[in-house]
């Protein structure tokens, strides 16, 4: 497990799970949201790891990605005037934000028309998510209906899920409320779930 804090991680530790993470490595880490678990999206064994883990098909599963900022996002996600003013207001956030997808998404990928984009606000995740270069594929570690003390305190989330990540970040106490959901897809902006994030 290492330290990192919010307001200022430490350079030298991003980078050393950022290399951990090219090489398939899986990486349980705070967001604004829930601890969650991750990988680099281009490594597929690791992808596909998380989804055994989480009993989850990886062909049917509506899976959700990182990304640093607005730009970012854009290389990944097609995204509209209205809808880019939509994101411009809320991220940094606590939401998923359900676009259609772009044609620079990994093989994985490519046989879904959407996919979940998150730029949570928290220094930790996006820093890493900069220093990767990729986004990170992201999923809670529990299921979101059915948060401990387990999925919110790093040293119980070492003792339980240590086996399954190559790396824990501890960047202190999670939060254990999910991110809201907005599909983005439709004509208007449509809330799936009501998490923590409060749409602007």
């Amino acid at each position: 497990m290492v330290r990192l804090y919010n307001e200022n991680p430490n350079p030298k530790i991003i980078a050393h799970v950022a290399e951990i993470l090219r090489n398939g490595g899986i990486v349980i880490y705070p967001t604004d949201t829930v601890y969650a678990i991750g990988c680099d999206i281009r490594q597929q064994h690791a992808i596909e790891k998380i989804c055994k883990f989480k009993g989850i098909d990886t062909r049917k599963a509506q899976l959700s990605i990182i990304c640093h900022d607005l730009s970012h996002i854009s290389e990944y996600a097609k995204v509209d005037n209205s809808t880019f003013r939509l994101l411009k207001h809320n991220l940094p956030g606590a939401f998923t934000f359900i676009l259609n997808g772009s044609n620079n998404l990994p093989r994985l990928f490519k046989n879904r028309k959407t996919i979940g984009i998150r730029v949570p606000d928290n220094n930790i995740v996006r820093a890493l998510v900069q220093e990767l270069g990729n986004p990170i594929l992201t999923t809670s570690v529990k299921d979101d209906n059915d948060i401990t003390e387990y999925e919110t305190d790093p040293e119980l989330l070492q003792e339980k899920y240590g086996k399954m990540a190559d790396i824990i970040i501890n960047g202190g106490m999670g939060n254990n409320t999910a991110s809201t959901i907005v599909d983005c897809t439709g004509e208007q902006p449509e809330i799936v779930r009501q998490g923590i994030g409060e749409l602007k």
